[in-house]
């Protein structure tokens, strides 16, 4: 009895893991046909890179934040900025489109050195660099390792310095070998798009995800296996380097305009750009009095500003 029930138990879990498998890929496969890629793929060292291109004007490359990818940038700040540059909006290596490289995980300089590639395959030696939240470290590790090929710098709501908060119980998990391949599946397989839809207004708080947003963004893009598990390796890695990157900000050279939200709990300005305008010379910190984690979507008009700003320090405009 005690092994019938055992083989029994054994075809169960066989059964659900097939299911939970098959409901993953049918998710991801729905996912990519909802939300294809909006512009082109690079070969960058045999690494797959989603760019894409729009406007005339001098150079700017966008990155994104953290569990995000190009559509961030492409609601409302490409669009604004394209009125006067040629926009170059990225998904960082392991998101959206453009592929992985590394098994543990790409640090911010890995993502610098191979977006600032593909940037140049595209004709732009020295782009301004404007760099959101995880993406506004991935932008100073451009500027401290790759000064000949920036104009400006643009951090925006970046994580720039130490903070105190442990990693988040979900990323640590998505981060470990098997953690990932235990916690995954199960998520890509049975929470909707909508979770992810809904926990929008906590990262725009105390503003809320604008009409339209999460349509664009792409939710189930965010829900695919490899998404969140790259994802997590980066943030699980993300203090130690920006440690490490902290002592040569002020060797940075270029224009820097920096913008912050003053209401944003997410990176706080004090512990983050506060520290940062001070180490940084001539750089510039623009504070946006109420304004949450999400500037480029919600201020664009100022965020796009900034951009005009460094610019013009850069002899740009």
């Amino acid at each position: 009895m005690a092994v019938k029930v055992l083989i029994s138990v054994g075809l169960l879990f066989a059964a659900l893991t097939v299911l939970t498998v098959w409901k993953a890929a049918r998710h991801e496969t729905h996912a990519e046909a909802e939300y294809p890629a909006e512009g082109i793929m690079l070969d960058v060292d045999g690494v797959p890179i989603h760019a894409v291109v729009m406007g005339e004007g001098p150079d700017v490359v966008l990155i994104h934040g953290s569990s995000g990818n190009a559509r961030d940038m492409t609601f409302s700040l490409a669009p604004i900025l394209a009125e006067n540059y040629r926009v170059i909006a990225f998904d960082r290596p392991g998101l959206g489109y453009s592929g992985r490289f590394n098994s543990g995980g790409e640090s911010i300089s890995d993502q610098a050195a191979i977006l600032q590639k593909a940037a140049v395959q595209l004709g732009a030696d020295r782009p301004i660099v404007l760099g959101q939240s995880y993406g506004g470290s991935v932008a100073l590790a451009w500027a401290v390792h790759h000064p000949e090929n920036i104009s400006a710098l643009v951090p925006v709501a970046a994580a720039s310095h130490p903070w105190d908060d442990p990693l988040d119980l979900f990323n640590t998990v998505a981060s470990h070998p098997v953690g990932s391949a235990l916690v995954l599946p199960l998520v890509t397989a049975y929470v909707p798009d909508s979770f992810v839809s809904n926990a929008l207004d906590e990262v725009f708080a105390p503003q809320t995800a604008p009409q339209g947003y999460a349509e664009h963004f792409g939710p189930g893009l965010t829900l695919r296996r490899h998404s969140m598990h790259s994802n997590a390796l980066q943030r699980a890695s993300l203090q130690d380097e920006i440690v490490a990157l902290q002592p040569f900000y002020s060797g940075i050279g270029v224009p820097t305009e920096i913008v912050h939200g003053t209401a944003d709990v997410t990176v706080g300005l004090d512990r983050h750009s506060g520290k940062l305008v001070q180490e940084i010379p001539e750089a510039n910190l623009v504070r946006l009095e109420g304004i949450g984690h999400m500037p480029q979507v919600v201020a664009a008009e100022e965020v796009a500003a900034a951009v005009d700003r460094a610019a013009a320090r850069a002899g740009l405009r």
